[in-house]
């Protein structure tokens, strides 16, 4: 008996051939991609990932991902710290998108250059995500421009004065001058160890 595919497992093999090869499957690159014969069944999937918001089309009516996702399983917890067998069970499946991007059409990714944040974690060449468009809270990290300058700080108001702090001693608060843009408030950062 043919196995079925579902919607899921064909957002997956979408999702894989445009991280392999950054840029979306041709049609007779699709037929064996999800091992059907007809252009019309391809067609028929390509609908469905519409439909569900995984894939768009561009201004030229081309295909683009929206938001592919990369499903990893979870396989359970480890202690930071001391050992501890890791669970072997497949628990679940996590997708990084969707998991550190709350807001996709409002986010968007910057590399860290400096060691401002050294002190919350973020590294220089970490990745960051920021939402536009969020009010920030006392204590959310920002995307600010302050004075015509760009910098990423903690977000301090007192009243109606607004302080930006380091996460880095060596780096005095700043207190806007003349003018504050906020751009985004930073909503996760990623880092890679290994290439």
């Amino acid at each position: 008996m043919k196995k079925r595919i579902n919607i899921n497992a064909v957002e997956q093999k979408f999702a894989s051939f445009f991280r392999e090869h950054r840029r979306m499957p041709t049609y007779s690159e699709m037929l064996p991609l999800l091992g059907v014969k007809a252009k019309s069944a391809a067609e028929y999937w390509i609908k469905k990932l519409l439909d569900k918001g995984a894939l768009e089309k561009d201004a030229k009516g081309f295909l683009k991902p929206a938001r592919l996702s990369f499903n990893l399983p979870i396989m359970g917890s480890v202690v930071a710290g001391f050992p501890s067998p890791a669970e072997e069970e497949l628990r679940d499946t996590i997708s990084f998108d969707e998991y550190l991007i709350n807001h996709p059409a409002s986010s968007f990714v910057l590399s860290v250059t400096g060691d401002s944040m050294i002190g919350e974690g973020i590294k220089e060449k970490d990745l960051v995500i920021v939402e536009r468009g969020r009010e920030p809270k006392n204590g959310d990290i920002i995307l600010a421009e302050v004075d015509g300058n760009w910098t990423m700080k903690y977000f301090r108001k007192k009243g109606k004065k607004v302080t930006l702090e380091a996460a880095n001693p060596k780096y005095p608060p700043i207190s806007p001058q003349e003018e504050l843009r906020i751009a985004g408030v930073i909503t996760a950062v990623v880092r890679k160890y290994h290439k």
